[in-house]
């Protein structure tokens, strides 16, 4: 029996509530679990029929249609996968997640495997986010207005009517957008074939110091190494509020050790035939993927290219980022991503470059100023009326302090960031929002404050 870490479950508090960066271990274990059963079952000579039958358990939806034109060029090598973890109750009934949005996605990552093949990225993405979700297609014409919120409801925007192939859709035009990465391939597993796949290979073992009583999790369990399965593994990995600091981000760890239990219970157990089958016609039946994904040998190909990779050229990620109360001190709940940091992450990712764990911390180990600390003029150069103030309230929605308003000595022929001696950290912070626009030094620029003048080109303001 796989026992999950004995640390796993009950992290230390957060003491202080000092800003610092944050990199807890991603979640892309369902995605681990599957893949080493698709390994297996590719290699056991699994009869004919029972692979017809795993192989049309997956179900696929075509996105293409909902993502527009405006999207980010193709990497320059490599494939991008989003992975999204879904939150649906669809055929769970009201004993969990009761009164919840009905899709959600829990889980939100991108794997990247590089175009030679010696090496993969894998980031996860908190999703507690708070980013800039576009105008998505929620069917019959309708279509959501672009406004801030977490990373995660754009899942559940897209897919306002219960179609999955939006609802993908605008997770990945939300991802694509942020990032400025082309997203390739989605795989989304469903909430309902998790217990199943624990169920059929026994349970998995966990070992918290501490007993744990999560009133929204429905979960109680005593402290000790313990077999989980049913409604107790589901409460396990969804438990937050009564575990470490309460914060999604502290869930991450906890989950993966989880998941890599589960992986390592179904390698010992995928020989068994009742067990394998159990587990992949769960599994199965829980994937939704992009048409070309859609099948066993697909999936089974891409599980092999995973393989193919060494374990110490997997690079397992989560985007740099901050408490969003350092720029905001009302959001307690949130986190606004390191900018730069992030930045650099992204850029790598577009460019097909390998990007570790210790190149990112060391990219990360400074935070950008605090919006907050940051003085912008915003002027209007488009000759539309109240452009200006528009974007400036969208400005300060996001922590920033307005100085000034008002219209350009002469119309603009495009957006410009200027600012004056000193600020070069503040007007980068800026322009972390403002995607394409480069900030500049200007000796005529105002004292104190980062001059934003809006031309016709002015970019969606993001996160």
């Amino acid at each position: 029996m796989t026992a999950v870490s004995k640390s796993a479950g009950n992290r230390p508090a957060r003491g202080g509530g000092r800003p610092r960066p944050r990199s807890p271990r991603p979640r892309i274990g369902r995605w681990i679990a599957l893949a080493a059963a698709l390994l297996v079952l590719g290699t056991s000579g699994a009869g004919g029929w029972i692979y017809t039958r795993l192989s049309g358990n997956i179900h696929r939806a075509g996105v293409d249609g909902a993502l527009g034109d405006n999207r980010p060029s193709a990497t320059q090598g490599g494939r991008n996968i989003l992975i999204i973890g879904s939150d649906s109750r669809s055929g769970t009934g009201d004993s969990y997640g009761r009164g919840l949005t009905t899709m959600q996605s829990d889980t939100l990552i991108l794997l990247h495997l590089g175009g030679d093949g010696r090496w993969a990225t894998v980031v996860s993405f908190p999703r507690d986010s708070w980013v800039r979700i576009p105008g998505c297609d929620q069917g019959g014409g309708a279509y959501s207005v672009p406004h801030h919120f977490k990373i995660n409801a754009a899942f559940a925007i897209g897919g306002s009517t219960g179609d999955t192939g939006r609802a993908a859709a605008c997770a990945i035009r939300t991802v694509e957008e942020n990032t400025r990465v082309r997203v390739d391939h989605f795989l989304i597993v469903d909430f309902r074939g998790f217990t199943g796949m624990v169920n059929a290979l026994g349970g998995v073992e966990v070992c918290p110091r501490r007993p744990i009583h999560d009133r929204k999790a429905h979960l109680d369990l005593r402290a000790g190494c313990q077999t989980v399965k049913d409604s107790q593994a589901l409460g396990y990995v969804r438990a937050r509020y009564s575990l470490g600091d309460g914060t999604d981000i502290g869930r991450i760890g906890r989950q993966q050790e989880f998941m890599r239990a589960l992986a390592d219970r179904a390698k010992a157990r995928l020989y068994d035939p009742g067990a394998l089958y159990g587990f992949l016609d769960s599994a199965t039946g829980s994937l939704t993927t992009d048409p070309e994904l859609a099948g066993l040998k697909p999936l089974y190909e891409l599980a092999s290219d995973i393989k193919r990779v060494p374990t110490e050229r997997i690079s397992f990620l989560t985007v740099p980022n901050y408490p969003r109360e350092r720029d905001v001190p009302s959001d307690k709940a949130n986190v606004v991503w390191n900018a730069p940091a992030a930045r650099r992450l992204f850029t790598a990712l577009a460019l097909d470059r390998e990007m570790t764990e210790s190149g990112l911390d060391e990219a990360a180990r400074t935070l950008p100023p605090a919006a907050n600390t940051i003085r912008i003029t915003v002027l209007n150069g488009t000759g539309v009326t109240g452009k200006a103030r528009e974007t400036a309230g969208r400005l300060r929605a996001l922590g920033f302090r307005i100085a000034a308003t008002g219209n350009a000595p002469a119309r603009a022929a495009r957006t410009t960031l200027t600012y004056p001696e000193g600020l070069a950290a503040q007007a980068g912070t800026v322009a972390a929002r403002l995607p394409g626009v480069v900030p500049v030094s200007s000796d005529s620029a105002a004292p104190g404050t980062v001059t934003l003048t809006i031309g016709p080109d002015l970019p969606p303001i993001g996160g």
